[in-house]
């Protein structure tokens, strides 16, 4: 055979090797990251108690998987800053997130009431004239003062979220002298008002932080945050105050209950 056909014979030989070698490599990685799914599931809802996850021989065994794939789960939770793995222990728990419900209208302080206590640092307050946008969310009109508020709350002392805030000025004058340090706002309304706050619209999305952002929240620059817009009116129906949230994604989860409904 001219050595021109054997390299095409060899050639048509190996291809399918190396296409089954990638088929193979993309499967396992499909099934690590199913895996890190379902112990990423259980590590946030305290499945592992006492803070140690079971040998990787005994998680390929309860998950019918091989030790590689349970290796490579793991290392994608070690990324994540989840879990480390410590000489003579094992694979351990090193971080915590905490739940923020997406079903009821509460402030920080009353979701996260079970797991510490939420402080705020004021870091700018003030009127200022109210961008398009903004006039536009809170029916005001553009260029009229609104009170912008920029806090950055913490969870028993660690960052969790940089919160900027508008509000129409009539209510947020009433503000100025409260007690932001350790009060909702969503409270403060209530009582300046008068009134029940009735609903909010919500938008969630993952954003990357920016310089700015990731110094305060002490995350490093680029890393993901989890911005939550979100728009509060009064029972009455008026939007009374306007908030773009960006929380560390490292330490905080959201979660609701959905109904269905056509």
């Amino acid at each position: 055979m001219p050595p021109t056909d054997r390299i095409r014979d060899h050639a048509g030989q190996g291809a399918p090797t190396v296409a089954a070698q990638r088929t193979r490599r993309r499967l396992r990685a499909d099934r690590a990251r199913q895996l890190a799914d379902l112990l990423r599931h259980q590590l946030l809802a305290r499945g592992f108690p006492a803070g140690t996850l079971p040998h990787e021989s005994t998680l390929a065994t309860d998950y019918r998987t091989s030790r590689n794939t349970v290796r490579q789960a793991l290392d994608l939770l070690r990324a994540e800053g989840l879990v480390d793995r410590l000489p003579g222990v094992g694979t351990v728990v090193v971080a915590q997130k905490y739940p923020h419900g997406l079903d009821r209208l509460m402030g920080l302080a009353e979701t996260l009431r079970e797991h510490g206590h939420v402080t705020n640092e004021v870091r700018t307050m003030a009127p200022a004239p109210a961008p398009a946008p903004v006039a536009e969310r809170l029916r005001v009109p553009p260029g009229t003062d609104i009170l912008c508020v920029e806090r950055l709350r913490r969870l028993n002392g660690l960052p969790l979220s940089l919160d900027l805030t508008y509000l129409p000025l009539d209510i947020g004058t009433a503000l100025l002298g409260a007690d932001l340090e350790n009060t909702d706002v969503f409270r403060l309304l209530e009582a300046v008002t008068g009134q029940r706050l009735g609903h909010a619209e919500i938008t969630l999305e993952a954003v990357s932080a920016d310089a700015h952002s990731a110094a305060v929240l002490e995350a490093p620059r680029g890393a993901a945050v989890l911005m939550l817009e979100r728009l509060t009116h009064l029972a009455d129906g008026r939007p009374v105050d306007l908030e773009f949230i960006r929380f560390r994604g490292d330490r905080i989860t959201m979660s609701g209950l959905l109904h269905r409904s056509l």
